[in-house]
């Protein structure tokens, strides 16, 4: 069965939809900048800056949907919501339409938030909502419930590659017969001072506080560490039939998908990158490709000096020969990184550039890695292949060995 995707959502700290964050990355605008809050003054947090949402979620959702929902289901529901209205609202049998939405953290404001509470203000003044609030599958709930989805609510927590791991479970949703339309995607709203002071404690984190917005430098040799980015992006999953059907508009087709586990570390990819070379073979074997039909690659590339060059040696060992016929972009050193939102943001990064045929630049990098040996965009977009069929990975990573790749292809 062939799974297509209908409708794009999104909220992140390049626009506050798909429309205005498409534009943001192919003019390779950064949407890091200094928080403005007292964090460092006050508890010495090291790092001062973040890819924050570039339109809050208080500006576009009703003051009473705000208080029952952390930010992380907030940002669901607002790229969830463009996503359905972009697909045109399809009717469609509540038992066959799924919600697959992923956070990699969680409610880590309504966590803290509550506990706080609870130490300064006493028992009875928790909210009694902090635990739908915190809990991982908040989003996906709130998605199932505002579009009445009974195929199944479901979330998968895989660290930064969540997001991905959302868009694929959908796929296979769809392709198993289990729904005919999923709503699907990944969010995050973690830029709160505990996890930006764990992530610095790892040094995992740059700490270019002087020049924020060109802190997240993927591939670059000064490159020092991944900046903390926020938001959501989903995407509207449908058998194909279904879509036809209905008249919808196909921006895409998901073609293929690989999921791998390094079983290495608790957080440190394995060093060789097989588990993720892994990951993109099996997902090209899904979708009957070979390396030659891959025009594209949205690398995970998230800053790090160790990880970026690993991922770059697994594509590599993927590409062969064709290594310099693919495009390699790298979003993240424009959005930051949204560890569970990340792979799915991404996701409507890669299904753009198909559909328009261009690949978005990677920036910040003065000096490209001599290790990575693949045709990186930098600065400015590059066109794709104009004439034929397009096929092009996005992969995602994350912390516990998650490797997932997702193949999707032109419509």
């Amino acid at each position: 069965m062939t799974v297509v995707v209908t409708g794009l959502g999104t909220t992140s700290p390049l626009g506050g939809d798909v429309a205005s964050t498409w534009e943001g990355a192919l003019a390779g605008r950064s949407g890091v900048r200094t928080l403005d809050n007292d964090w460092h003054e006050k508890w010495g947090v090291p790092v001062t800056f973040a890819g924050q949402l570039a339109v809050r979620p208080e500006e576009v959702l009703s003051r009473p949907e705000t208080k029952r929902m952390d930010p992380s289901a907030q940002m669901a529901i607002v790229a969830a919501r463009e996503a359905w209205s972009d697909a045109g609202s399809p009717e469609v049998d509540p038992e066959r339409l799924g919600s697959i939405v992923s956070s990699g953290i969680g409610g880590v404001w309504t966590l803290l938030s509550a506990w706080d509470t609870l130490k300064e203000r006493g028992a009875n003044r928790v909210l009694p909502l902090t635990v739908p609030m915190l809990m991982p599958n908040s989003p996906t709930a709130y998605v199932s419930l505002e579009f009445t989805a009974r195929a199944g609510a479901h979330s998968p927590v895989s660290a930064c590659a969540s997001g991905a791991e959302a868009i694929g479970m959908g796929f296979e949703m769809i392709e198993s017969g289990r729904a005919d339309v999923v709503i699907a995607g990944g969010t995050e709203a973690a830029i709160h001072p505990l996890p930006i002071t764990a992530f610095a404690s790892m040094q995992a984190l740059s700490k270019r506080n002087d020049d924020p917005a060109a802190a997240s430098r993927p591939y670059d040799v000064k490159r020092d560490g991944f900046v903390l980015g926020e938001g959501s992006g989903v995407v509207v999953l449908e058998s194909e039939e279904h879509a036809k059907a209905r008249g919808a508009r196909i921006y895409a087709r998901v073609l293929g998908l690989g999921m791998t586990a390094d079983a290495h570390h608790i957080a440190a990819p394995e060093p060789n990158g097989a588990g993720q070379t892994r990951a993109m073979e099996l997902a090209l074997e899904r979708a009957g490709l070979t390396t030659a039909d891959i025009s594209h690659v949205n690398a995970h590339a998230t800053s790090t000096p160790v990880g970026d060059m690993i991922e770059a040696r697994g594509i590599r060992a993927l590409l062969g020969s064709h290594a310099d016929q693919v495009l390699l972009s790298a979003t993240k050193s424009m959005t930051g990184h949204l560890l569970g939102g990340a792979g799915a943001l991404e996701s409507v990064f890669t299904i753009k550039a198909l559909e328009t045929r261009t690949a978005p630049p990677t920036i910040n990098v003065d000096e490209p890695d001599p290790e990575l040996q693949v045709d990186l965009v930098r600065d400015t977009p590059r066109a794709l292949p104009a004439e034929g069929q397009l096929a092009a990975i996005n992969n995602s990573f994350g912390f516990g060995g998650h490797n997932v790749a997702v193949v999707f292809g032109t419509a």
